[in-house]
């Protein structure tokens, strides 16, 4: 299996705090069945800032560890960058890391409360520099929970999406799960991945997602999922389904 999302680069963010937790999650990811792994700290989020030079060394370093103690984990460079008025001025000085270095794939963050007014036009110019945005965990954001139509304007816009496998298990809760849910009925996610940050109450979680997945949607669906990740790190383009308007409110929350 393939995790496009996860904190496990040492002292870098809120994520692994040393080699020791890097090389526990590192273990625990490939006994959860995962082969390859992209390493996505976040970048201007308010507390860390990881810019693109860093990460790129930081993950080179890692895979020689990785090699010394003989586990079998292939790890990718990524970001998780939070949606900012700067974002373009982050990526004319070369901060911005798109996933595998490619320039195709970057992972956004939206604030935890809200869809700042200027997303759609973020995403529109990110298209227009050949750079699509996948944002990242839609389901644990208050406004989109909210605003039935709003990811569904943002998934229209050309935007991926990727939801958290610990969402998809209840991790986050009955409506974080119910909404995560809605969102896989209604075409509009793309990805799963585990957002990892320890191993303890955030870790790999991939394989339960799938197969809650498989258990409530079939097997398809979950292959589907699979096979984009696949896709991804190929360097070919993910496939996306005509995603489906979700008419009405159907969780009385926030």
């Amino acid at each position: 299996m393939i995790d496009l999302h996860c904190h496990i680069l040492p002292g870098v963010d809120d994520g692994s705090q040393n080699l020791q937790d890097s090389l526990a999650m590192a273990n625990q990811a490939v006994k959860s069945g995962i082969t390859h792994l992209f390493a996505t700290p976040h970048h201007l989020n308010g507390k860390f800032e990881n810019e693109k030079g860093n990460i790129l060394e930081c993950v080179t370093e890692f895979n020689k560890y990785l090699r010394q103690e003989n586990i079998p984990l292939n790890v990718y460079p990524g970001q998780e960058l939070r949606i900012h008025r700067e974002l373009f001025h982050a990526l004319e000085r070369d901060e911005v890391l798109t996933l595998n270095n490619k320039g195709k794939y970057l992972l956004l963050e939206l604030p935890s409360g809200h869809v700042p007014d200027y997303t759609r036009e973020m995403i529109y110019e990110l298209l227009v520099k050949d750079i699509t945005p996948i944002i990242v965990h839609p389901e644990r954001n208050r406004e989109l929970i909210e605003g039935d139509n709003l990811l569904f304007q943002l998934v229209e816009e050309g935007a991926l999406t990727q939801l958290t496998s610990g969402s998809i298990t209840g991790l986050f809760g009955r409506k974080v799960k119910a909404f995560s849910e809605k969102i896989i009925e209604h075409n509009l996610a793309h990805f799963i991945a585990t957002d990892a940050h320890n191993v303890e109450l955030r870790g790999f979680s991939l394989k339960e997602a799938y197969e809650t997945i498989t258990k409530t949607f079939g097997i398809n669906r979950t292959l589907y999922f699979k096979e984009n990740a696949e896709l991804l790190i190929r360097g070919e383009s993910p496939s996306t389904e005509k995603s489906i308007l979700i008419k009405k409110k159907f969780l009385g929350i926030f």
